[in-house]
């Protein structure tokens, strides 16, 4: 079998496994981890290899990992990464020959988190750009505002109206553009959560031979 995106989608395994990971952090309160995350991290991480330049197949590979990364949370939320990568690799390692993109993706899927994070394939960087820009409104569960506003996570993202993440091949830029509504949260929240996830999108660019620049309001900040 061709390690494919659209082989990896319908397989029955990888859509149960998406499926209690969104049912276990719904029930934490956590904000998507689902098929809402797993598509935008996915599309979001073939438009980046792709702008980078990377191979069709190499793409693709990007796809599957940003489609996979969060599926292990079912299993633990601290090792979720690890669990994803053993996932990936016990549902497809007795359907392809692929060995080389098998453990590309493996290494991608286990080295996306941020507090473990290492840059070791061009993928890894790609995916790590792809799942830690996506903070949006559409990522809250909770429809209570009172509760959205107790809760830091759900507080950002719920003041994130708009998000574009632009690859720049002539001056080599990778720039996150957020709108976020200060009359819900200050920016500062947003970077007592997500200045390490920031850094590591600045590492991964790096890694790509990219600038990694975050606007906020129309202010560059990073």
């Amino acid at each position: 079998m061709d390690l494919t995106l659209a082989n990896v989608k319908q397989n029955e395994q990888i859509d149960e496994f998406i499926s209690q990971t969104d049912r276990k952090l719904d029930a934490m309160n956590y904000s998507d981890h689902g098929r809402r995350h797993a598509g935008i991290v996915s599309d979001r991480a073939q438009m980046i290899a792709r702008k980078v330049g990377l191979s069709n197949e190499r793409i693709e590979y990007a796809g599957i990992a940003g489609f996979c990364h969060d599926m292990g949370n079912f299993l633990g939320r601290e090792l979720h990464h690890h669990w994803a990568s053993i996932l990936f690799h016990q549902v497809f390692s007795n359907q392809t020959e692929d060995i080389e993109g098998l453990v590309a993706i493996m290494q991608a899927i286990s080295n996306h988190d941020k507090d473990t994070a290492r840059l070791t394939n061009e993928i890894s960087a790609v995916l790590i750009l792809a799942d830690k820009s996506d903070v949006h409104r559409d990522r809250v569960k909770e429809k209570s505002k009172e509760k959205i506003l107790e809760d830091i996570h759900n507080r950002v993202n719920y003041s994130v109206t708009r998000n574009d993440l632009d690859v720049n091949e002539n001056t080599k830029i990778i720039t996150l553009m957020l709108r976020l509504d200060t009359k819900f949260t200050p920016i500062m929240d947003f970077f007592e959560i997500f200045t390490g996830r920031m850094n590591y999108c600045r590492k991964s660019a790096e890694y790509l031979g990219y600038k990694f620049k975050l606007v906020i309001n129309d202010f560059e900040l990073l």
